[in-house]
């Protein structure tokens, strides 16, 4: 079972957080992470994918082009998407600079290409998904492996 995890980084937080979300993912016996950058992502690693765990840094509270180009680009593949597993997180340079907008509005396109959306768990923060402000610290880090290992096991329990 393959899980994607497709990030934006400029800065490289983004991409710190994104390989923690991996090392979740890689937790699960039978899962395997399969991260992408934007820039290097197919159609055919949304298909093949049981469930996809999308970040971006913030922009403007929303995430970033390149993401939403991503999912623009492939919604030829929407239908084939309903089903599997979503997850979002975030970084921003701010404490509060739009980190939830820029999940939900991840999680917006996830629910219109009919995925079935989780949160992090309760053991981490029990909201829309991980995120930090500047570089993630240990428990960034620590939540973002969780909300990884989440969706593996979801995917799993669904038999995806």
């Amino acid at each position: 079972m393959k899980i994607l995890v497709l990030y934006h980084s400029k800065g490289g937080n983004t991409k710190k957080l994104a390989e923690a979300v991996a090392e979740g993912v890689n937790r699960v016996a039978g899962a395997e992470a399969v991260m992408k950058k934007t820039d290097q992502v197919e159609k055919a690693d949304f298909e093949s994918a049981s469930g996809i765990i999308a970040g971006s840094p913030v922009y403007f509270g929303v995430m970033a082009a390149e993401l939403k180009k991503v999912f623009d680009d492939f919604i030829s593949v929407r239908r084939k998407m309903e089903g599997k597993v979503g997850a979002a997180f975030a970084t921003s340079g701010d404490p509060t600079g739009g980190k939830e907008t820029t999940m939900m509005s991840i999680i917006q396109v996830m629910m219109i290409y009919g995925m079935i959306i989780v949160g992090d768990p309760m053991s981490a923060t029990g909201h829309y998904g991980t995120a930090c402000a500047g570089t993630p610290d240990a428990a960034a880090l620590e939540n973002a492996g969780k909300l990884g290992q989440r969706v593996a096991e979801t995917a799993q329990k669904l038999g995806i």
